[in-house]
């Protein structure tokens, strides 16, 4: 287990994980996953959340040192820097969610990762799943205005992926990703709503490629002073 792919490799499999799997958990894509796997990427934004879903020591698994262990509670967590004591909250790769790539119109960039304390998650984050299922979202277009603009940040929950209540959620239909209001017509199917009055609901029906990637649970929306 001499180089950084190896040990991805080895622990994704102890761990009894498959690519796939991997990637749905943790937002990255198969492809760049992959790639980290058989070296031909030396380095990862994503070794933090690889490490806590393999139960490996993230120092181990970057460079080789240390106990592949995790030997102490806080061993991850420590590693989080430059937040102390607090949990990062990743982006959630949705351009690879498909394997191949989907598209998110209007996307001006993406907000890489937010490092919060549990306290703040326990205040502000209400009914999610687990905290490793909770990911950064940057939101795109303007259909959803009135809820976030364009490059403001969303959390979602990754560990809600069927629509089992009426809320905003972070879907795709075919290649293309959208997120909005939900709402289940008996009869009918889901209504995809937007919070911009500019834009008509439609229908997601069955004969639709449709995935739901996660609930949102949290948006803000900014302004902009000068």
């Amino acid at each position: 287990m001499n180089t950084f792919g190896c040990r991805l490799k080895i622990s994704r499999k102890e761990a009894g994980l498959s690519q796939a799997a991997v990637c749905a958990k943790v937002g990255i894509k198969q492809g760049t996953l992959s790639e980290l796997e058989n070296d031909l990427s030396l380095k990862s934004t994503y070794t933090i959340a690889l490490a806590e879903l393999y139960k490996v020591n993230p120092t181990w698994l970057a460079t080789g040192k240390g106990q592949k262990e995790i030997s102490a509670k806080n061993e991850i967590k420590s590693f989080l820097k430059p937040v102390r004591d607090g949990i990062t909250i990743d982006h959630y790769d949705a351009e690879g969610a498909m394997g191949q790539g989907i598209i998110l119109k209007d996307q001006s960039g993406v907000i890489q990762e937010w490092g919060v304390s549990e306290e703040w998650i326990r205040l502000n984050i209400k009914n999610y799943t687990s905290i490793e299922n909770l990911k950064i979202v940057t939101g795109f277009g303007d259909s959803m205005i009135g809820m976030f603009n364009s490059g403001d940040p969303l959390i979602i929950d990754i560990g809600v992926t069927v629509v089992d209540r009426d809320s905003p959620y972070f879907f795709r239909v075919g290649n293309e990703g959208f997120i909005k209001r939900l709402q289940r017509v008996p009869g009918v199917g889901l209504r995809a709503i937007s919070a911009n009055k500019e834009y008509e609901s439609w229908t997601i029906t069955e004969d639709m490629d449709f995935e739901v990637f996660g609930i949102v649970l949290k948006s803000w929306q900014s302004s902009s002073y000068n």
